[in-house]
């Protein structure tokens, strides 16, 4: 044997020997080298993917606890600012009142419902409970939409027929149409729950084997009508009314920009004619307009306050729409998923984590709305401004300016003659934390304020027996202005 044959011999006899001890290795399942590679491949999976779990729990806890917080304390900032402003008490703002109190609900009741299921990954509670939470999305969630509905309703009327607004639309209408949507939405949701109407006998029976799944699980009788109840219906009179409204305004803003110019030429000829050619010469369209304008008496040329009315209108038609947007794009997915898959069953199958994501995206309109109406409203976004400065000078004791201000003013207003400015002066000593030279001030101006308002009320009561009262005759001219009935809902 020569020599390089021997270093090949010995090379192959290595690599037979590394291969044999390889293969050994692999097959002996005691080998400690091999299981302890073998634990730590397993050990960083199991880390990582412990650590994306933990990830993807704390996004979803922080996306629903936001959304939760929002609708909460945004609907009741709304019903909070209704409530201390009086200028927002219009018929229309009771039904936005009743709808930020179902959004309210909708948050407390079956968002967090929603989340602890979801967070958790099982049902926590028993099943009567699950019935209840199913209860309570279907009644407030259906009321959050119908008062929508009621909405466009109202601004159909305020915009298109003016004339019939003051007639149709009154206080006792508005109270029968949100006690219809009340009780219409609890028609679809705790009697057909609770009686086990809305499911399938398989579902019910399957209930009692897994106490920790709470399913919605609908037939289809069920789906057809609380669908067509909750959403079809009322999206379909949305988009009919607001379509109207919408008409109109276009209209009506091209009528605005051809008579523009009227209060101008009126003025010149009131100066340069006599009292005969005083009347208006440019005449409006025969059609009937929303700020009452009638071409048969002698109204054609469109005042500065009814145009300054037909802008609020239009604004709060522009804002009905954004409004209206907002609530098809959250609702629409859910509820196309929600026929789909109680019309096809499993063929129509989702992923979990799809249908979470359309339950919380129909959840986000309860949060959208207070932010709408804060952003396109003054006087919600200053009534929403006065609030929150109001509760966090009361919840953190810090004195605020403006209310030591108020407080002064409201002390010293209750004074009514020029003898108690002297009590003040001894009142005010012992006022604390405020310069004793505001009091003083708004106690005089307070009095000067209150003798002018009894002086002017002394002289219109005397002009009022006269017939003369320029109160009388503002009011007189009003009621032949069809436009002057409807509240003003001004969202812009």
């Amino acid at each position: 044997m020569t020599e390089s044959s021997f270093g090949t011999d010995y090379v192959t006899v290595f690599f037979n020997d590394t291969y044999q001890t390889a293969l050994t290795m692999i097959s002996d399942p005691s080998n400690e080298s091999l299981s302890s590679v073998t634990t730590n491949i397993t050990d960083s999976e199991e880390e990582v993917s412990t650590w994306e779990s933990q990830l993807s729990l704390a996004l979803k806890t922080m996306v629903v606890t936001t959304i939760i917080v929002c609708a909460i304390f945004g609907n009741i900032l709304v019903i909070t600012s209704v409530y201390r402003n009086h200028k927002l008490r219009i018929t229309t703002n009771y039904f936005v009142v009743s709808l930020a109190f179902a959004d309210t609900l909708v948050a407390l009741l079956a968002m967090t419902f929603n989340a602890s299921h979801m967070i958790a990954g099982k049902w926590l509670f028993n099943q009567t409970v699950c019935d209840f939470w199913n209860s309570c999305d279907v009644l407030f969630s259906t009321a959050s939409i119908m008062h929508l509905c009621c909405i466009s309703v109202d601004r159909y009327y305020a915009i298109i027929k003016p004339l019939e607004y003051p007639t149709k639309i009154t206080g006792k209408l508005v109270a029968i149409m949100i006690a219809s949507v009340w009780f219409s939405s609890g028609l679809i949701s705790f009697i057909p729950i609770f009686l086990g109407w809305y499911t399938t006998d398989e579902y019910l029976q399957s209930r009692d084997l897994n106490p920790d799944v709470c399913d919605f699980r609908v037939n289809k009788p069920y789906a057809i009508i609380s669908s067509s109840v909750s959403f079809w219906i009322p999206c379909f009179i949305m988009l009919f009314t607001y379509y109207k409204i919408y008409v109109e305004a276009v209209r009506q803003e091209k009528f605005m920009c051809k008579h523009q110019v009227g209060p101008a030429m009126m003025h010149n000829s009131a100066r340069n004619s006599t009292d005969h050619s005083m009347a208006p010469n440019i005449h409006a369209p025969p059609h009937r307009n929303s700020h009452g304008d009638d071409p048969e008496s002698g109204q054609s040329t469109p005042t500065k306050r009814s145009i300054n009315k037909m802008k609020r209108e239009h604004k709060a038609a522009k804002t009905l729409g954004i409004i209206m947007g907002a609530f098809i794009l959250c609702w629409l997915p859910f509820f196309l998923w929600y026929v789909s898959i109680s019309m096809c069953g499993d063929a129509c199958y989702c992923p979990e984590i799809v249908v979470q994501v359309l339950f919380w995206i129909g959840y986000f309109n309860s949060s959208l709305n207070p932010i709408i109406y804060a952003y396109f409203n003054r006087d919600f976004r200053e009534s929403f401004k006065d609030t929150i400065q109001t509760f966090i000078c009361c919840c953190c004791k810090i004195p605020c300016l403006q209310s030591e201000r108020a407080k002064a003013m409201h002390f010293n207003c209750a004074y009514r003659s020029t003898q108690d400015i002297g009590l003040v002066e001894n009142k005010i000593k012992t006022y604390k934390g405020f310069s004793p030279v505001v009091p003083l001030l708004g106690a005089m101006f307070c009095y000067t304020l209150r003798m002018l308002h009894f002086q002017r009320l002394a002289l219109w009561s005397d002009e009022e027996r006269r017939g003369r009262s320029p109160e009388l005759r503002r009011r007189r001219g009003a009621s032949s202005r069809a436009g002057n009935f409807a509240p003003s809902f001004d969202l812009g």
